[in-house]
């Protein structure tokens, strides 16, 4: 399999702990990508030129985080991170429902940030970028501090990733302000192996 990744992607994070939790990360050839080079050839793998996009071992290419993530698990014999069936399996898939929204909201935060001129920026867009990953965050504390959080899914992956990246792209405001049981369980997860191997760094 050939995975088009960016070091510094939530979104490709997420994947590749899926990879190594799954113990796929051996079979998969990581490609690094820059998809805001004019030069690059991501979309002859991804139309919609974005990362992650896997390339299977049958030529099939697959697209955005959620798809790839579901192919992964399909692929062990291990303990599968969406269970089959259930309320289990849909409470799983909201949660990262949930996650992959903080990361979505964070991304674009960002991008408005440093990549639009500062006379064209639209602080209204960011206040709602902000808003949305507030109000996912006090969920997710409610969850922590049930005790919600304890299983290995790929809910558990995607709020890792997602908390991780809110360190690592806005390191200066402390969402763990008021969420002491989201950020106990934060701090237990990132130890992972897989969580460790894959921590963000700029190209």
């Amino acid at each position: 399999m050939k995975l088009r990744y960016a070091p510094t992607s939530p979104f490709v994070r997420k994947v590749m702990v899926t990879a190594i939790e799954c113990g796929l990360d051996a079979k998969i050839r990581k490609v690094p990508t820059n998809v805001w080079d004019p030069h690059s050839d991501i979309t002859d793998d991804n139309p919609l030129g974005k990362v992650p996009a896997l390339i299977t071992d049958d030529g099939q290419t697959l697209c955005d985080s959620p798809t790839i993530c579901a192919y992964l698990d399909a692929q062990h014999d291990g303990p599968k991170l969406v269970p089959a069936g259930g309320a289990a399996r849909w409470r799983v898939l909201n949660l990262a429902a949930l996650a992959q929204g903080i990361m979505d909201a964070a991304v674009l935060r960002l991008t408005e940030i440093r990549a639009r001129p500062s006379e064209l920026r639209w602080d209204g867009w960011i206040e709602r970028q902000k808003g949305k990953i507030t109000r996912a965050l006090d969920v997710l504390e409610r969850e922590a501090s049930e005790g919600g959080l304890e299983e290995l899914d790929l809910a558990t992956i995607t709020i890792g990733c997602a908390l991780s990246y809110l360190d690592f792209r806005f390191g200066d405001e402390d969402w763990r302000q008021g969420r002491a049981a989201l950020a106990a369980w934060h701090a237990a997860f990132a130890t992972r192996p897989s969580m460790q191997a894959t921590v963000p760094r700029e190209p």
